[in-house]
This record gives structure tokens, C-alpha cells and sequence, in this order.
């Protein structure tokens, strides 16, 4: 072995502390108040960030508020330039309602005439047609009896007959037009025209039911009225494009 070489499993030094313990402790100390100071740090830069963010989230709000408050006046102001529409959106209802009343007992006579004479034989000749109907603000009249239909109006003819089968085929005619029924005839007089000949006067008459009514307005309402006015605009623009 060589000389230069230490022994192996040589035994340490012993060695002692002389530094009294205040030092040690002093040194402790130090370097708490080090991570102290770097935990501060940490806290004030977190801080400074959660101020930032809440420095920005306040001019976003800010912003948002200011947009919100303009749009409202924008809106108040609007509100003030239509303030009418509801009043005559009212008014509009209103009437259409009053259509619908006014109109709900509407029978189309015209029709029910030129229906009438194309089902008159030749033999008879309407002299006078009387009409007693329902309107809004009276009810029909009940049935002339139990056998006879609920009618909304009541159709009375004068007329002439020729003959009285003639005058049973008219009235048999007459329950072909939609909306008549029960046809009837109370008199049925002879008046001679000259020595050979004369006709019958008669008095009939026929129920109308409620199959009669036109029912044009029952589903005109402000709401389709607004959606008719906006396609006809719509319309409107795609023929000016």
C-alpha cells in the first residue's frame, strides 16, 4: 500500500461547534424573513393582478352599460314616436269586432233569389217575397212547430200559380237550394182571369237555416290583418326590386 493513499475506513474527526446557539438562530430567522418576503411579493403581484382584472372587468361593465343606456334611450325614443300604434291598434280591434257582430247574420239574397227563380216553374209567377230574419240584436223566431227546422229567417211569397201541381212541384223545388227548408203554403185561392182560365193565389214561404250565413268575417282578426299588410308590402318591394 501506498503511503500517499489514506487508510481505508479511516475514522472521522471528530469535530465541534463553537458557534454559540443565537447564531444559529439568527440565521433561521433570516431566512424566514426571506421566504416572508418572497411570500409578500407573490401576494402583492397576485393582488396587483386580481386589481387589474377587476380595474378591466369595471370598464367592460362600464361599456356595456353605456351601450345598454343608449339603446334604452334609443327605445324610449322610438316608443315616443309610435305611442299611437296601441291606440289605434285598439281602435282597429274594436271595429273588427264590431264587423264581426254586425256581420255575423250576413246572407248572401242576392244569390238566393237568382236560386229561387231558376227553381220557379213556368206556371208560377213571385209577385212579392217578404223576409223576416234574425240580426245581431234579435234572436230567430222559433219554429212555426215541432216538426219544422230552427230556421234564422222566414221566406213568405205571394205569388201565382197555374195549377196546384205546378205550385206542389215549386214548393217540393225549393228544398234543393242550400240553407231552405220546410216549405209551406197557407192559401191557395182560384181567381179566374177570364171565362176559360184564372190562377191560383198563393201564399207560401220557406225556412232558411243557419247554413245560410256567409261567415265572411269570423276569422279577421288585428293579427291577420298585420300579416296581410306585411306581405303585400313584401310583395310590394320584390316587384320594386
Amino acid at each position: 500500500m501506498s503511503a500517499k493513499q489514506p487508510a481505508v475506513q479511516a475514522p472521522a474527526l471528530p469535530q465541534v461547534n463553537l458557534l454559540p446557539p443565537e447564531v444559529k438562530a439568527a440565521r433561521g430567522l433570516a431566512r424566514v424573513k426571506r421566504w416572508l418576503a418572497l411570500a409578500v411579493v407573490v401576494a402583492l403581484v397576485a393582488s396587483g393582478g386580481l386589481v387589474a382584472k377587476a380595474i378591466m372587468d369595471k370598464s367592460a361593465a362600464d361599456d356595456q352599460l353605456a351601450l345598454a343606456q343608449a339603446r334604452t334611450a334609443e327605445l324610449e325614443a322610438q316608443k315616443e314616436k309610435y305611442a299611437h300604434v296601441p291606440v289605434v291598434l285598439a281602435a282597429l280591434e274594436r271595429a273588427l269586432l264590431a264587423r264581426q257582430i254586425g256581420m255575423s247574420t250576413e246572407v248572401a239574397w242576392r244569390e238566393y233569389f237568382e236560386a229561387v227563380a231558376a227553381q220557379t216553374p213556368a206556371g208560377i209567377r213571385i209577385e212579392n217575397i217578404k223576409i223576416v230574419s234574425a240580426t245581431p240584436m234579435v234572436l230567430p223566431a222559433a219554429p212555426a212547430d215541432p216538426l219544422s227546422a230552427q230556421g234564422i229567417s222566414v221566406v213568405a211569397f205571394t205569388a201565382q200559380a197555374a195549377s196546384i201541381p205546378e205550385l206542389e212541384t215549386w214548393l217540393r223545388q225549393l228544398p234543393l237550394i242550400p240553407g231552405f227548408s220546410d216549405p209551406w203554403y197557407t192559401r191557395a185561392t182560384y181567381a179566374p182571369l177570364n171565362e176559360t182560365t184564372g190562377m191560383y193565389q198563393v201564399t207560401a214561404g220557406v225556412v232558411l237555416t243557419p247554413e245560410a250565413y256567409e261567415h265572411r268575417f269570423d276569422d279577421v282578426t288585428v293579427e291577420t290583418l298585420e300579416l296581410a299588410a306585411a306581405e303585400a308590402a313584401e310583395a310590394t318591394e320584390d316587384e320594386e326590386d
